[in-house]
């Protein structure tokens, strides 16, 4: 049995809204716990989503597996998906 488990993450690189002060916000709490702003809005979504009971269960549902995506997703052939695409691709 091995000694260690790693669990490898497949990121994408994703374009969303924030307000102004949300994302001053993150910003801040990306300080206080020093980590990067993007560790801080994938942890706090993941937070949220695995806390919402009726969310989990509307996982559980064939309505959740036909959701449109709406989010602007870009993926990339690296695992971090940061600097991996050219201009015309945003």
């Amino acid at each position: 049995m091995p000694l260690l488990e790693i669990n490898l993450s497949r990121f994408v690189s994703a374009s969303v809204r924030l307000d102004e002060s949300t994302a001053e916000q993150v910003d801040q709490y990306a300080a206080f716990v020093h980590a990067s702003a993007d560790d801080v809005v994938d942890k706090a979504l993941n937070y949220v989503f695995s806390k919402d009971r009726d969310f989990q269960d509307f996982l559980k549902t064939p309505q959740a597996k036909q959701v449109a995506s709406a989010l602007r997703v870009r993926r990339g052939p690296n695992k971090d998906a940061e600097g991996c695409f050219a201009p015309e691709e945003f």
